[in-house]
């Protein structure tokens, strides 16, 4: 029998701060051979990125410890291997695709520099072969124009391209084991079977055994050999994908499995007035070349949008990765330049400054794609939540901010005694219904939400769904609602606009894509498609 790639015998690992222990992952044991798929699956704050972190020992000891267990990967143990092994290790023998491509790219370096880095260190690349090198996979990973994008930072990227970036960079090494970290999560249904394919055709190619992490089980069923499914750092189901899918034994799993969107979305009522108009909307974004950074031509990321939106109506916005979604709602939002006219509530937001603006900005909030980017590390809750109405009603007492902030965290879900806790003290669907409530204090009419389940398990999904609903219905709320994830659109909006490159060419209600339990994602993709083909 061949062994294994990587071995993982009962490992527990642990954060001790002030001479107490807390495990987050207890007793877990896994294998993968070379050229294996391996899912690890679950909940937020499971223990997956933490046994993926421990795998390459990035995490920072102390506070973490490991009570228990080892760690080999070809027979040698991890655990006990100094700093130049691991060195020698890591991104050679074992690369790993991050969940923050924000956080992992470096944003002071173009991507050309980044990549080059990669090829020089780890394959003793020249500058004109890594070029090549750099630019084909670029291509493979769906970065459109690869050539024109590398002298391109970080910050102009959309989620989607610098999670195409960083999967590009992990591959560039040519592992012989490929830790994926929710390697999808910012990327369209389209672009994820790009990237799927992707990995299936080097896994082949090179052997590479995968550690795959996701909270996607249409992914898992497409691409895994072998699932575990992980359980407040436990692993309590592991078995083949075909068996575990058919018939899973542990009743988490089965909850897992049973996750699926329902309800519909809250009804408009009949005499509802216009709350926003858009009219001719488009952005354009200056391309500055040369010493002296001189304007040569403009890149258009959003050509003439129009639309209206009635009070306590929900419209989805759903594109690929770098269509245009997110540019339409900061230009809505009035936090990039733009053309065309916006009304909201009868106002011209597209003739107002910064000054004017204030008044109306509590009236309309948003919730960023990602929450641990969007809120402060170095303030607690109680701080984050309390933030809008400083700036909005600053002549609010301490006392009645605090209880504002107590009611805004029981109207999501959250107890308030933790609002004295940090960000890094909770789970990503809590740190999204935290960002929630920062939006929901203020009493806004409109709320953007840019993705806000994107980076979260099935389970959570759910309830962050059922919550917006939930508040719209007793508040009144209206909602634009961007994403690329189809499946919870039928059930959360009432109309919808597909993007492709920019162009908001493809509109309709949501039922035309109502998907049914069973269906994939793909399959209700392809009702919405555009005559370009997107998302198909």
């Amino acid at each position: 029998m061949t062994a294994p790639l990587l071995t993982i015998d009962h490992l527990s690992v642990a954060f001790r701060q002030n001479g107490v222990e807390r495990r987050v992952v207890d007793d877990l044991s896994l294998r993968i051979a070379a050229g294996e798929t391996l899912a690890l699956v679950g909940e937020s704050g499971s223990g997956k990125s933490v046994t993926a972190l421990s795998v390459l020992r990035l995490l920072p000891s102390p506070p973490v410890v490991y009570p228990q267990g080892d760690i080999h990967f070809r027979g040698q143990s991890l655990l006990n291997a100094d700093e130049r092994t691991l060195r020698g290790i890591r991104g050679n023998q074992i690369a790993m695709i991050f969940q923050e491509p924000m956080v992992s790219l470096n944003p002071l370096h173009t991507l050309e520099k980044q990549l080059y880095e990669v090829l020089a260190l780890h394959r003793g690349m020249r500058r004109e072969a890594a070029r090549a090198e750099m630019l084909t996979c670029l291509d493979r990973v769906g970065i459109r124009n690869a050539a024109a994008r590398l002298n391109d930072y970080p910050h102009q990227l959309s989620g989607g391209e610098r999670q195409r970036v960083m999967i590009a960079m992990a591959l560039l090494t040519r592992p012989a084991l490929l830790i994926a970290d929710e390697p999808t999560t910012a990327l369209d249904v389209s672009v994820q079977a790009q990237i799927l394919a992707l990995l299936d055709e080097l896994k082949r190619e090179l052997n590479m055994g995968l550690l795959f992490i996701t909270h996607n089980l249409t992914l898992v069923r497409r691409i895994a050999d072998n699932v575990a499914v992980m359980h407040q750092g436990r692993c309590v189901e592991r078995n083949t994908s075909s068996v575990l899918f058919s018939a899973p034994q542990h009743p988490y799993t089965q909850k897992l499995l049973a996750a699926e969107p329902d309800g519909d979305p809250v009804p408009l009522p009949a005499d509802a007035p216009v709350l926003l108009e858009v009219r001719n909307l488009s952005v354009a974004f200056a391309i500055r070349k040369g010493l002296l950074r001189r304007t040569v031509g403009h890149h258009h990321a959003l050509h003439t949008l129009s639309f209206t939106l009635r009070a306590g109506e929900s419209l989805g916005l759903v594109g690929e990765s770098g269509s245009g979604k997110s540019t339409t709602g900061l230009a809505l939002l009035r936090l990039i330049q733009s053309g065309g006219e916006i009304l909201f509530d009868g106002q011209p937001l597209h003739r107002m400054n910064r000054k004017q603006l204030l008044p109306v900005r509590r009236r309309i909030q948003v919730v960023f794609q990602d929450p641990n980017s969007s809120l402060n590390p170095r303030l607690d809750v109680q701080n984050i939540i309390a933030e809008g109405l400083r700036v909005h009603q600053p002549t609010l007492s301490a006392a009645a901010r605090e209880a504002a902030v107590i009611t805004a965290l029981q109207e999501v879900g959250l107890d308030p005694d933790t609002r004295h806790r940090y960000p890094s003290e909770f789970s990503g669907g809590q740190r999204q219904r935290i960002a929630i409530a920062r939006a929901l204090i203020l009493k806004p009419e409109l709320i953007i939400l840019d993705e806000p389940t994107s980076s979260l398990d099935m389970s959570v999904q759910a309830q962050i769904l059922t919550l917006l609903k939930t508040l719209q219905a007793r508040h009144g709320l209206t909602y634009v609602f961007i994403s690329h994830d189809l499946r919870w659109f039928a059930r959360c909006v009432i109309r919808w606009w597909c993007c492709a490159r920019g162009k908001w060419s493809n509109r309709g209600h949501a039922t035309r894509f109502s998907p049914r339990r069973g269906q994939t994602t793909r399959a209700s993709c392809s009702r919405c498609v555009n005559s370009e083909g997107v998302m198909a």
